[in-house]
């Protein structure tokens, strides 16, 4: 990694936070971790992107129990700032179900939350500074991090195979296994004459089908191209900043020396964290959030928003509309792929 004391060519310091940490069957027949791109490509399609798992399973259970503290604690009297932020989203999401699925499934609504909120999270992670959590796991001797699981096509492929088994499912559970077919053969070309169904049956299922599979593999690869795409432009960023850290080292290094050490940027960022928790929390107001906000961006970003950074926090602004924007449309897809099923045609 940049920084990190290695002479990492450009090319090797993409290439290096690209690389998902793979567990898998090496070819002398030995169980592991890969070293590298060709150990990962060796290994084949049994492996396992443990990253990728990691941070999806951890942030899942972060939705689960943010959620979870929020109904336990919710009441009728006034809510903290928290509780309303949590119950707005709640409230977007049921608003949307019932703009959109016109079937009676209470499972829909639920699912259509976890999807958003979870698919947020794991965007989110994109937003974190690219070399900061692959440093400390080199620290604990962990070779490669990969952070962002939307950024691996595995994980995103995999949720939108999920939708399609559930489109499938209800599909033959509403219409049933005649139905089911009946729609696959039935359209676009319609026909009520026997001769006719039989000339129009295999355009029609070649088409259905088609239209069929084409739902998961855009539903998959668009979250993951936009997130992929989103953190390429953010290691060329850290690439650009790298290259012009002469900017921030000497803003630092009448402080620290020619190292900047990674607890300021930890303490700096756990700040900003802290300042905004308080203020959802009801402990700060508004405008006292503002104030300590404007002194740590002083602080910290007179100092660390130079040069590269300065263009890593613009496009982090733009790359949250983005997120959002991506969680929101794999969970109204998912919604009206869903609905579609529930339909007779």
């Amino acid at each position: 990694m940049a920084g990190s004391g290695e002479n990492l060519t450009t090319s090797d310091y993409i290439g290096h936070h690209l690389q998902n940490l793979t567990f898998g069957q090496h070819p002398d027949g030995s169980w592991g971790l890969a070293h590298g791109a060709e150990e990962a490509a060796a290994m084949g399609f049994w492996s396992f992107h443990v990253d990728t798992m990691f941070w999806s399973l951890l942030l899942g259970l972060v939705f689960f129990f943010l959620f979870r503290k929020v109904a336990k604690a919710a009441n009728s009297g006034v809510p903290s700032r928290f509780q309303s932020f949590i119950e707005m989203i709640v409230e977007f999401v049921d608003n949307s179900v019932r703009e959109s699925f016109h079937g009676t499934s209470k499972f829909i609504a639920p699912l259509a939350l976890t999807l958003f909120v979870w698919i947020f999270f794991m965007n989110f992670m994109d937003l974190i500074p690219v070399d900061w959590l692959p440093w400390v796991a080199g620290q604990a001797g962990v070779d490669y991090q990969k952070v962002v699981p939307t950024t691996d096509v595995n994980a995103t492929m995999g949720m939108a195979l999920t939708v399609f088994c559930m489109i499938i499912y209800y599909s033959i559970k509403i219409k049933g296994v005649g139905g089911f077919i009946a729609e696959l053969t039935g359209q676009p070309f319609a026909s009520n004459s026997a001769v006719g169904k039989a000339v129009f049956f295999l355009p029609n299922l070649l088409l259905e089908l088609v239209a069929l599979l084409a739902k998961p593999v855009s539903l998959g690869l668009r979250l993951f191209g936009n997130l992929y795409a989103g953190e390429l432009i953010f290691i060329l960023i850290a690439v650009v900043f790298t290259a012009g850290s002469g900017l921030v080292a000497a803003g630092l290094s009448s402080v620290f020396g020619d190292h900047i050490p990674a607890w300021f940027w930890v303490v700096a960022t756990a700040a900003v964290f802290a300042t905004l928790w308080l203020n959802l929390k009801g402990k700060l107001d508004t405008k006292k959030t503002l104030y300590f906000l404007a002194a740590e961006m002083l602080l910290v970003g007179g100092l660390a928003f130079l040069g590269g950074q300065l263009m890593h926090f613009g496009w982090a602004a733009f790359h949250l509309l983005v997120i959002t924007l991506q969680a929101f449309i794999f969970m109204m897809l998912t919604i009206v792929y869903l609905s579609m099923a529930h339909e007779h045609h």
